[in-house]
């Protein structure tokens, strides 16, 4: 059985058009995340989906691989679940962000082996502890409280916990990488929408609502994903420096 690491990318983009083309440093976004992925040592492929022409000859271009998948996916766990059925021999599925270009392969194999470990285990994602005032009651970072074994308890765009009690408690942002069992994945996009999920635009939500829990990694690594065309400036200006490094 395979592991796969899938990462979506569509062209359309509410603040940054053509996001996944967008140039770092020579070569297009979505090339940069797909070489990141590649030195994951546990992921067996790695698959650009897309629907957009473009992006799937850009990333061929570059010797990657891209599969071509449905226009009319409402979400991306659509689009992943739809990749998933063209692999009958995958086990794992590791969801990227087509918008990480600094993305860790340290984390995708962390993520991989969680499900290595623990055979009941059905979905996982990754948070990074905040610190700023300002980007925990920044409603677009999303929020999330863990139990004692590192499950989820909740994720929201509000502020969780509150702090009634200054200090108490970390504040950790959830980070939109997600890791499946393949048949949860099939079955999971079969679910309909759930309440908490609409209220909060949570996908993740319908998997807690329906009783299911999802495995929270704790990581200290420094994302930046590309939103802006200030977020595309700063991530090339680090990509220079570890060219230049």
């Amino acid at each position: 059985m395979k592991n796969i690491c899938v990462i979506p990318a569509r062209y359309a983009s509410t603040r940054l058009p053509g996001k996944p083309l967008k140039d770092i440093c020579g070569k297009p976004m979505i090339c940069r995340v797909y070489e990141r992925a590649k030195n994951s040592k546990l992921a067996d492929e790695v698959i650009v989906a897309t629907d957009d022409e473009r992006i799937f000859q850009a990333v061929e271009k570059n010797s990657g691989r891209a599969v071509m998948t449905r226009a009319d996916h409402k979400t991306g766990t659509d689009r992943l679940a739809e990749v998933a059925e063209k692999f009958p021999d995958a086990e794992i599925i590791v969801n990227v962000q087509g918008d990480e270009p600094l993305i860790d392969s340290n984390l995708i194999d962390e993520l991989i082996s969680e499900f290595l470990q623990d055979k009941n285990l059905q979905m996982a994602t990754v948070a990074t502890e905040l610190t700023d005032e300002e980007e925990m009651k920044n409603p677009n970072n999303v929020k999330v409280v863990i139990d004692k074994n590192n499950n989820a308890l909740y994720f929201s765009r509000s502020l969780i916990p509150y702090p009634r009690n200054s200090g108490k408690s970390k504040v950790y942002k959830h980070i939109g990488i997600y890791a499946y069992r393949k048949n949860f994945l099939l079955d999971f996009a079969k679910m309909d929408s759930t309440e908490l999920e609409q209220a909060e635009s949570l996908e993740q939500l319908r998997a807690l609502e329906n009783g299911y829990k999802i495995r929270v990694i704790k990581s200290d690594c420094k994302f930046v994903g590309v939103d802006t065309e200030e977020d595309l400036k700063l991530v090339n200006e680090i990509y220079r420096k570890l060219f230049q490094a």
